[in-house]
């Protein structure tokens, strides 16, 4: 990166940031009536409205991403998305502006994306409160040696998850899931061992979870694919700056099958070894993708 693209990426930084400080205000205030009036109706409408503020803030967002960055989009199949559908989408993961470019990818084509977050992110400033008056699910995971100590915790984890996806119900959603947990380096694919060539293992448990939470209401996947050029770096400095040009995103929109959600993934070898074969599959098919576009 050049002196112009650490200049773009400190300016683009900064209007983000005040574009969150600006919209934060309507969105606490809004909140705040949502707290005092309980009626279903109203959380209903409440609700809603938090979510076109949160359309506008990538709205915003996205076009100072494309007058001070300017990357260059090349977006396949997005033709049959809708905004009032449930979808769960994944995508591979390799720098921070992944989020950023399926924001602007899915904004306002699809229902927000809803990350679910651990619960010391609550404590971010401005984004963790936005997040929870957006009702993103903010879960805590017990460890199996948490566990093992005390027994009672066993299954509480996926009933939390379950509560706070309830409100899901009301209109529809979007759930993410990196299904590869983290993001990707050279350094961690040599270290698992990875058996893909651009991407690390997918974690199925991360996915069974979140798909036995929403109770069999996610049946479609958007199944994205974000392809950066080979040797372009990956950091969100670079993509704000304006480094790295031309990005692909190959969506493929997937039916999700019924019996995913139907099974016990932490009890059940059967289920395991199927829902595993099923990720699998869709990696392996991401895989071939990424080296037919990257090694051409």
């Amino acid at each position: 990166m050049n002196i112009i693209h650490h200049l773009r990426a400190i300016l683009a930084l900064t209007l983000i940031a005040v574009n969150t400080l600006i919209l934060a205000i309507p969105l606490y205030l809004l909140t705040l009536i949502k707290l005092a009036i309980r009626r279903e109706g109203a959380q209903i409408l409440l609700s809603r409205w938090l979510v076109h503020i949160a359309e506008l803030w990538m709205s915003v967002n996205n076009t100072v991403i494309a007058l001070i960055s300017r990357p260059r989009f090349h977006v396949e199949g997005t033709e049959s998305l809708r905004y009032d559908d449930w979808y769960l989408a994944t995508s591979n993961h390799q720098s921070w502006a992944d989020i950023l470019i399926m924001q602007k990818v899915f904004n306002r084509r699809v229902p927000i994306l809803k990350f679910f977050l651990k619960q010391e992110l609550m404590k971010v400033p401005v984004l963790g409160h936005a997040w929870w008056a957006l009702d993103f699910p903010f879960m805590k995971r017990h460890t199996r040696e948490e566990i093992e100590k005390n027994p009672e915790l066993k299954g509480k984890d996926l009933e939390t998850t379950r509560k706070a996806c309830e409100k899901f119900a009301y209109f529809p959603t979007s759930v993410m899931n990196f299904f590869e947990g983290t993001r990707y380096t050279p350094a961690k694919h040599d270290q698992q061992q990875s058996p893909y060539k651009y991407l690390l293992k997918p974690k199925a448990g991360g996915t069974a979870f979140t798909l036995g939470a929403m109770g069999g209401k996610l049946k479609t996947l958007l199944d994205v694919t974000i392809i950066y050029p080979k040797d372009a770096p990956r950091s969100l400095n670079a993509f704000l700056g304006g480094a790295i040009g031309d990005i692909q995103v190959v969506v493929q929109v997937r039916d999700i099958p019924a019996w995913t959600a139907e099974g016990d993934y932490e009890n059940d070898p059967a289920f395991r070894a199927r829902f595993q074969q099923w990720i699998t599959e869709l990696w392996a098919e991401k895989d071939a993708l990424l080296q037919a576009r990257l090694d051409s």
